[in-house]
Formats: C-alpha cells, sequence, structure tokens
C-alpha cells in the first residue's frame, strides 16, 4: 500500500502543473485524498466488511467531493485531478497511470446486472464532466474528451469526442495530455455534411430550372 502511496504521489507531482512539492500534494490535493480513503475502503470491502467500507467512502467523499464506491478498483499512478464531482461506481476498474479531471462519471445505464460500470485501460486521459456508462472497456491509452457521454467500448490509443461519442482518431501516437478545444466535433461534421449536401442540391434544382426555362422558349 506504501509503493501504492508513492506512485500517487508521483503521478501527481508529474502532470498536475500546480503540485509544487510533496508536502503540498499530500496535504492538500483532494483527489489524492481521495484514493488514500478508498484504499483501506477496497480492503475492507474485499473482506466483506461492506458497512465499515461504505462508512469509509461517505466519509471520503464528504471530505473531497469525490464519490468512489468501496467496489471500484483503482490501479496505482492514477490522478484525478481538482476531483469536484467525480463519481466512480461500484464494479468500475480503472487502470495504472489513468487521469481523471473533474465532473467525471464511471457509471451504468441501469439495464445491466453483475458488471454494470466501465473499465478503463492503463493510460487512459479522461476529460472534465465526461460520462462513460456501461460495462465495456476504454482500451490503452485512450482519450476521452470533455464532455463527451462514451456508451460504447473505445478501442485501444482512440479518442472519442461528442454526444454520444464518437472515435475520431485512433491508433495514433501515445498521447501525453488531451488538448480539449482543438478537436474535431463530430457533430459539427455532420452539421457541415449536410450543409454541403443541401448546397448541391440547391445547385441541381437551379440546373433543372435553366433547362426547363430554355426547353420552354
Amino acid at each position: 500500500m506504501l509503493d501504492g502511496l508513492k506512485q500517487d504521489i508521483q503521478a501527481v507531482k508529474e502532470r498536475d502543473p500546480a503540485a509544487r512539492n510533496t508536502f503540498e500534494v499530500v496535504l492538500l490535493n483532494a483527489g489524492l485524498h481521495a484514493i488514500m480513503w478508498h484504499r483501506p475502503a477496497y480492503f475492507l470491502y474485499r473482506q466483506k466488511c461492506y458497512l465499515p467500507a461504505r462508512i469509509l467512502s461517505q466519509f471520503a467523499r464528504f471530505l473531497t467531493g469525490v464519490e468512489i464506491h468501496p467496489g471500484a478498483k483503482i490501479g496505482r499512478g492514477v490522478l484525478i485531478d481538482h476531483g469536484a464531482g467525480v463519481v466512480i461506481g461500484e464494479t468500475a476498474e480503472v487502470g495504472d497511470g489513468c487521469t481523471i479531471y473533474q465532473g467525471v462519471t464511471l457509471g451504468g445505464t441501469g439495464k445491466d446486472h453483475g458488471k454494470r460500470h466501465p473499465t478503463l485501460g492503463n493510460n487512459v486521459l479522461v476529460g472534465a464532466g465526461a460520462k462513460i456508462l456501461g460495462p465495456f472497456r476504454v482500451g490503452d491509452n485512450a482519450r476521452v474528451a470533455a464532455g463527451a457521454v462514451v456508451l460504447s467500448e473505445v478501442p485501444p490509443n482512440a479518442t472519442a469526442v461528442g454526444v454520444p461519442a464518437k472515435i475520431v482518431s485512433i491508433n495514433g501516437r501515445r498521447p501525453n495530455n488531451l488538448d480539449q478545444i482543438h478537436l474535431t466535433d463530430p457533430v459539427m461534421s455532420e452539421l457541415q455534411r449536410l450543409s454541403d449536401e443541401c448546397g448541391n442540391l440547391r445547385e441541381q434544382v437551379q440546373q433543372l430550372q435553366q433547362q426547363t426555362v430554355r426547353q420552354e422558349k
């Protein structure tokens, strides 16, 4: 557990530009505190001590604003940045080296039983406000853009954007961070395609009208 704590602290220092030193991270980082409280809660949950585990998790939620069900499996070197509003469900799994921003939900759809929540592979980055809902996998090194709603599997090394999320790139280089502004919006792309088609149809109608006028003359 101590080795895991060291990796969690190092993840904050490496990936959070606001982290100045170890003392400040340990004292003030809410995401780190949430993970620290989760470790013993997860241990108790695995020992079937469900009530003490839930008490610990609810206490951590009160202190940090991060709600992690004690049954969720959290890997090492995970960074929960800012943390406010993060919700991680009972059967969710988060791989090593993942980065999760504020407002993220790893939840269920209410339709599944048993495994109900998503599994994040290693080094997955989930942007602020993203919702990943359902018992599927988000592959290693994948990126989920801010505000995306992911309802199906995301391949490794892919980037998912939009509501509902679509894959806009795949099999690229391993991402170091997520540009949450300069990403293609699939909804806007579809609207642009429809606009182009309307323009083409308008031109065809005009051509037909001109042909009709010439024939009448």
